[in-house]
């Protein structure tokens, strides 16, 4: 599956995304944010690649959700983090780079540094 369809499934609420099982069962799973953060950072190559000039309101609401919902939502005191700290850290921050890199076509990052998985 190509990453604008993996996006267009985690973004339209399917039952095993990563924002419906944090909705649903207020976990943080890693495997299914590792999927949609993957499908987001292949996404904005693709499209910083064809100069992508258009973008599907579906899809910047979905990013926007992942930026502006998610930070304050994990952030209660009663989400479970089970994970150091640093690690929330560094996938909130990664977000904020993804929708920077939708937004504005540009990556945040220098040319030919490998950007590894959380």
């Amino acid at each position: 599956m190509d990453d604008l369809a993996v996006l267009r499934q985690e973004f339209s609420e399917d039952e095993e995304g990563f924002l419906a099982i944090l909705i649903r069962d207020r976990r943080w799973d890693k495997e299914a944010f590792s999927r949609l953060e993957r499908a987001m950072r292949g996404l904005c190559a693709g499209f910083e690649e064809r100069d992508q000039q258009e973008l599907p309101r579906w899809l910047v609401e979905g990013f926007w959700v992942c930026v502006d919902w998610l930070p304050d939502h994990t952030a209660h005191p009663r989400f479970p983090r089970p994970e150091p700290p640093a690690y929330y850290e560094a996938a909130l921050t990664r977000l904020r780079d993804l929708q920077y890199w939708l937004v504005t076509g540009a990556s945040p990052y220098l040319p030919d540094r490998v950007i590894a998985d959380l």
